[in-house]
């Protein structure tokens, strides 16, 4: 297996040709970073999309989770695959021809008219979903250990294509009715698939050697480390998935909002949660993993834990008569919690992506493809899940209920997990307080 060193084992090479590959370095992770980033936008475009198709259909609240997060669900399933293929054939050759393969479902979706059209086109569209289990092992290998957490963070800031979405497509929409809105992503795709691979880099260095099996690569799986990092991602990722597909349509139907505006207010937490990754991974790299992914799921518990609260109208019997008051978030208050979400959803991607690029160093592209299948599928189960609560209790904070739960499971476990590690950490000062 190639490691993400390998492009440091001989040093000497390096330090001569030290601009020449701190040029590569940067168009790599531009190029990347750039594909990402529509890539993203084209994955959650169902967020804005799936509105005037519900209205048309007349779809069900589950059923509309299930539309929005069929392309989530595709996403998810290729990342293991694309991950090692990855690490075998290369990032620039994986990413370039996952690109072209999604223009076509892109494109048809125009044509789409029931139910079950958008469906399996929406699993092929989610095929540019995986594009981030090919660039984070292709863009990691690029740097050295110490930049690398930086390097990651900058490229999963293609996340803000969430944002991207939320800004123009309610907007095309308006102007042009939502057939056009596929049309316009057809296009962009292939245009970004031929930017990209003009201006990024082949290292032969960087490939698995031949030979190595899909069963060595899935190895990994026995580490219990792995499945803590699947749970702890499928939070900060999943949900930050979920809620970004979930958030447009939650203001139209509990604040009123139109589409452009409820976009534009979903938009607030969408662009920190992508944009604001990069300096996720540079305060992992400053203050490590552990730290800022513990710091990142206690905000997470206690946002949640207001956004949980639903509209309540209530009556006290006083002395003087009955006493009514209204007990809920306004608009204002509602956005501002999304936008501290944003942030530690942020840098908790960033982090758990630490961890990885720390531990698995040797084979990032495995690792990197299961974890974020875990988180992708989240990003599928949690919008089936809201809607399937809203239908059931008629309580749309419902979501933030189940959000607030799943928190709660990676706060204990986390707490479980680093319990003999920071043990291990305190017993040689107490030794050395004996001794002195």
């Amino acid at each position: 297996m190639a490691t993400l060193d390998g492009n440091n084992n001989n040093s000497s090479t390096r330090q001569a040709g030290a601009p020449g590959i701190r040029r590569r370095q940067f168009s790599v992770l531009v190029s990347s970073t750039f594909a990402f980033t529509i890539c993203f936008a084209v994955w959650m475009m169902f967020a804005v999309l799936g509105i005037p198709i519900k209205a048309s259909l007349g779809l069900s609240e589950t059923q509309f989770g299930l539309l929005a997060a069929m392309p989530v669900l595709t996403g998810s399933l290729v990342r293991v695959p694309l991950g090692i293929w990855t690490d075998k054939y290369g990032g620039r050759r994986v990413f370039f021809l996952l690109m072209l393969a999604s223009v076509v479902p892109i494109y048809l979706i125009s044509y789409a008219t029931a139910y079950w059209h958008f469906l399996v086109l929406g699993m092929f569209v989610g095929l540019a979903g995986g594009s981030f289990s090919v660039g984070t092992p292709y863009v990691a290998r690029w740097y050295e250990k110490e930049r690398r957490g930086l390097a990651m963070g900058i490229f999963g800031a293609g996340n803000s294509g969430s944002a991207l979405t939320k800004f123009v497509a309610p907007g095309i929409v308006a102007a042009f009715g939502w057939q056009m809105l596929p049309k316009v992503y057809a296009v962009a795709m292939l245009a970004t698939a031929i930017i990209f691979w003009l201006f990024s880099f082949t290292d032969k260095s960087h490939l698995a050697p031949a030979g190595e099996s899909f069963a060595s690569q899935m190895r990994v799986l026995k580490d219990p480390r792995v499945w803590r990092y699947c749970q702890y991602y499928s939070v900060v990722f999943g949900g930050y998935v979920a809620l970004a597909l979930w958030m447009t349509k939650y203001y139209v139907a509990e604040y009123g909002f139109d589409l452009k505006h409820a976009a534009l207010l979903a938009a607030c937490f969408s662009l920190p949660g992508g944009v604001l990754r990069a300096f996720g991974g540079w305060i992992s790299d400053k203050y490590g993993a552990a730290k800022v992914t513990w710091a990142v799921m206690w905000v997470c518990w206690v946002c949640f834990f207001l956004l949980s609260y639903p509209q309540t109208q209530m009556v006290i019997e006083t002395v003087t008569g009955p006493l009514a008051f209204h007990v809920g978030l306004s608009p204002l208050l509602f956005t501002v919690l999304l936008f501290v979400v944003g942030i530690a959803m942020a840098v908790g991607k960033a982090s758990v992506f630490k961890f990885i690029g720390d531990d698995f160093s040797d084979n990032i592209g495995a690792v990197s493809g299961v974890v974020g299948l875990a988180g992708g599928l989240g990003g599928f189960v949690l919008p089936v899940m809201f809607g399937a609560l809203v239908d059931i209790t008629g309580v749309r904070s419902s979501a933030f209920m189940l959000l607030y739960g799943t928190v709660c499971v990676s706060l204990v476990w986390m707490h479980f997990s680093f319990k003999p590690q920071r043990a291990a950490n305190v017993q040689p000062i107490n030794n050395q307080l004996a001794g002195a």
